[in-house]
């Protein structure tokens, strides 16, 4: 009996190490602290996927016309993207120069990278909005035929399930915190990427998730020290400003 749980107390062990091994980088809106990056931009996209990151996250907004477009805040310049249209936005430049990217550009960008697309679409204004922009996202991912290289996260419960609906072969996690692992299993979502301090008050939902074959990605982790607290919980993905200085941490910490 004591031979037996010594060989399963090492097994386990060795299980939760490769477990931590498996830990990957998703860079926050791409590198964008990179020269000559922005945030959201395709340079920071582009650089994302140079220093070898898991994914790289960007956020999309569908215009009053039906134009997607990436950039995180909702407003640019006091216009509000998805109140106006297009034309209204296309020629306002981010901090590196470039011009606000739709959708398509940057998936014609995305094209000739490997890293993982973490598309986050941002909440809509009404349910109706929700799904509309959930298929426009769809069919452009289609176009491209990336659907394989993406996975789609979302704030609001309706395009998740719009999501789910449109696009099977994608993971689709939900970023909110409210939902507990049992019930986004009920939902079809493919895991929780929840923050940080929603992590660290709900420790069980790791043991949950994982029991449940979920992913765990947690944004936006900025510190080494709290790294390495979500990744020994059991963190899949760990969501950061910082991806090649958490390359580097993560490679240290597991040799």
């Amino acid at each position: 009996m004591k031979r037996f749980l010594l060989i399963f107390l090492c097994f386990s062990f060795a299980a939760s190490v490769m477990a931590q091994d498996k830990a990957q980088v998703v860079a926050h809106r791409g590198y964008w602290q990179s020269r000559g990056s922005a945030q959201n931009s395709i340079a920071s996209f582009e650089n994302a996927d140079k220093i070898g990151v898991y994914g790289s996250e960007f956020d999309v907004h569908i215009t009053s016309d039906g134009v997607a477009v990436v950039h995180h805040d909702g407003k640019v310049n006091d216009i509000d993207i998805q109140q106006s249209p297009y034309q209204a936005i296309k020629d306002i430049a981010l901090a590196n120069g470039e011009k606000i990217p739709t959708l398509r550009e940057y998936l014609e960008a995305a094209k000739h990278t490997t890293v993982q697309l973490i598309f986050e679409l941002k909440p809509h204004a009404t349910p109706e909005r929700n799904r509309q922009a959930a298929q426009i996202s769809v069919d452009l991912v289609k176009e491209k035929k990336l659907l394989h290289r993406t996975e789609f996260i979302t704030f609001n419960l309706d395009a998740g399930k719009e999501l789910i609906r449109l696009a099977p072969e994608c993971d689709v996690y939900y970023l909110n915190g409210d939902l507990t692992p049992k019930e986004l299993n009920a939902l079809g979502f493919a895991g929780l990427d929840y923050n940080y301090g929603v992590m660290k008050n709900n420790p069980a939902w790791f043991r949950e998730a994982k029991a449940l074959g979920l992913g765990i990605n947690v944004w936006t982790v900025n510190d080494t020290t709290q790294m390495r607290e979500m990744i020994d919980a059991g963190a899949d993905f760990i969501t950061t400003d910082i991806p090649n200085d958490a390359l580097i941490f993560i490679s240290l910490q597991n040799r």
